[in-house]
């Protein structure tokens, strides 16, 4: 098995962004930083308090991007713009994020 911070993190996002896991991404979240148990205890000083702070913002990040885009998306302010097509007609397009995977 092949594990990277990245894929961690990419894991994580795509989870936010599903509605059906958000709640309970955000949840786990929490939960895990209250709790006594993490992957670098709380108790050593510094080291300690790393993976809280990184995991505290990446869920800050991704949950403050989330309501940005709803926002706008209720405000109609999506990215849009006319595109001409080859058999003459006019669409529009918005821009699509697209991950790059490696094959080996």
């Amino acid at each position: 098995m092949n594990f990277s911070i990245q894929s961690l993190y990419t894991w994580y996002r795509n989870s936010l962004r599903n509605p059906k896991y958000r709640w309970w991404i955000i949840l786990g979240t929490l939960v895990y930083l209250v709790s006594p148990i993490d992957i670098a205890p709380d108790f050593i000083p510094i080291v300690g308090q790393i993976d809280d702070v990184f995991l505290l913002t990446l869920l800050v990040g991704e949950v403050s991007g989330l309501v940005i885009e709803g926002w706008k998306a209720r405000k109609g302010d999506v990215n849009t713009e006319a595109v001409n097509t080859p058999d003459g007609s006019t669409s529009t397009a918005s821009t699509i994020d697209v991950d790059a995977v490696s094959v080996k």
